[in-house]
This record gives C-alpha cells, sequence and structure tokens, in this order.
C-alpha cells in the first residue's frame, strides 16, 4: 500500500480546539435546519435522525444521529437510549427494504478520535453485499460509489415512507422533507 506523508497535519491533531468548538456541530446544525434533501436528513423521530453519509463506503450509508449534543453513549437518558435503537432498526428496515444487501455494518463513532472531528454521537449503518470487496479497493487503493447520493436518498426516503406509523403530509411523494417517524 502506498504511503502518503503529510507533516502539516500535526497542526490540526495539536489543534488545542476541536472543529466543533471552532465552528459548531454540523450535525446539530442539521437537526435544527429544515432542508432536509439538501443536508440528506430521510428521516426524523422525536429524539433523532438518520443521515445519509457524505463519503459512504457504500450505496445506502447511513447515521442515525440523537438530537442531544453528546459523544457520550452513557450521557443519553433511558428514553433517548430507546428512541434512538428504535430509530436503528426502522433505518435497518428502510436498508433492506430500499437496497436488499446481505447484510449491514453497525458501529458507533464515539468521540472525535474515533471517526473524525465530529464530537456527536452517531451509529453508521453500511449496507454490504457478499463479494463487494473488490480489486479496486484491494489492489488500487481506491473506491468505487456506484450510486449518486440522491438516489439513494430518494430510495431511503420511500422506504422509510413505506414502514407506517408515519406523520402523514399533505403531498405524499414530498421527498424535500425528511419522513417523520411517530414513536
Amino acid at each position: 500500500m502506498e504511503q502518503v506523508f503529510a507533516p502539516w497535519r500535526i497542526e490540526w491533531v495539536e489543534r488545542s480546539e476541536s472543529p466543533t468548538e471552532r465552528e459548531g456541530c454540523v450535525f446539530c446544525a442539521f437537526a435544527a435546519s429544515s432542508d432536509d434533501r439538501q443536508n440528506r436528513v430521510v428521516a426524523r423521530s422525536e429524539h433523532g435522525f438518520v443521515l445519509l453519509n457524505n463519503y459512504p463506503y457504500n450505496p445506502g450509508h447511513a447515521m442515525v444521529i440523537p438530537h442531544r449534543h453528546t459523544g457520550e453513549y452513557t450521557a443519553l437518558s433511558e428514553e433517548e437510549l430507546l428512541g434512538h435503537a428504535v430509530l436503528k432498526q426502522r433505518t435497518l428496515r428502510a436498508i433492506e427494504a430500499a437496497f436488499d444487501p446481505d447484510g449491514v455494518n453497525m458501529g458507533y463513532n464515539l468521540g472525535a478520535g474515533a471517526g473524525g472531528s465530529i464530537e456527536h454521537l452517531h451509529a453508521h449503518a453500511v449496507p454490504r453485499w457478499e463479494g463487494d470487496t473488490n480489486f479496486m479497493a484491494v489492489i488500487g487503493d481506491t473506491q468505487v460509489i456506484v450510486e449518486a447520493l440522491e438516489d439513494s436518498y430518494d430510495r431511503l426516503h420511500e422506504a422509510f415512507s413505506a414502514q407506517g406509523n408515519v406523520q402523514p403530509r399533505e403531498d405524499d411523494t414530498d421527498a424535500e422533507q425528511a419522513v417523520r417517524i411517530d414513536p
């Protein structure tokens, strides 16, 4: 595997404040925004929301994010934990309906060191298919994304809408706003 030396990155690693302290939390901004499609927020519930990853490992790579800003899983209340778990379950159902994967990798990024610079708890749900590791990633050290994010958004939005227990909209085809999930 090729090595890249980037000595200028040490300034970022040894910074005195995190990007969230300097710029604010992007997840909190998305939670407060109503530009769901633009932000790729595909579903919302009382305690959290589902966001497509801007740099997906596979089509349908989503993140389930609690509304409350915390990097600590243990800081969530029991109600928030239950709401987050239910939203993860709904996300798995939507991914299965929209993409028909052979499996799904689930994982948390807890704290900025575990997954970039976002210190806001989030769970990743990555659809996987048998044999989806190919020569491009293994030999070419290159990742191929086979579907546009907009198409993944539409597929997941439709799958969340079809689950039921969602708040009705005047126009059921409105994919500009996230699907509102009832508890």
